[in-house]
């Protein structure tokens, strides 16, 4: 092989292996469907950039996404969110979704039905204990995390 050739390609390599680095090092692009006047809703937008999303909102409500999205009103909250082919409903916190993405199962999404106090978003004087669920294709769900208050005796004899 000449001179020439032999850079090409190893510049070739080079810039691909380059490239892929950067594709890899970009945020995940969350788009957020909720209610102009929300400020639960803009607080778990907060959340999700300080936890290092890109999050476009979309100031529209969410019930029309939601449906869309095949997630019952039953499991449903405040604001709907949609990443990388996924559905977040509600105050689903970041390191949830980003252990979800990585995983990437065969899913509809997560969600943290209601409006949970202590959630992301929904921080204040009570934080009560609550499920984050996954949402199978059939709209069946099974737990995904649990999120006990730092103060409960359960997360205490969860620890031991």
């Amino acid at each position: 092989m000449n001179k020439l050739t032999h850079k090409f390609l190893a510049g070739s390599i080079l810039a691909g292996a380059l490239w892929g680095v950067a594709m890899g090092a970009g945020a995940t692009t969350v788009d957020v469907y909720k209610s102009p006047t929300c400020k639960c809703c803009a607080k778990w937008v907060d959340h999700m950039r300080a936890n290092g999303f890109t999050v476009n909102t979309h100031d529209v409500g969410n019930k029309e996404v939601r449906e869309r999205a095949g997630i019952s009103t039953t499991l449903g909250s405040c604001h709907t969110a949609l990443v990388d082919g996924y559905a977040i409903e509600g105050h689903v916190p970041a390191q949830d979704i980003k252990r979800f993405l990585k995983e990437r199962p065969r899913a509809i999404g997560l969600t943290a039905p209601g409006m949970p106090h202590g959630s992301p978003g929904m921080e204040g004087a009570r934080s009560d204990p609550y499920d984050v669920l996954l949402i199978n294709k059939q709209g069946d769900t099974t737990v995904y995390s649990r999120h006990l208050p730092s103060d409960s005796k359960e997360s205490l004899m969860r620890l031991k």
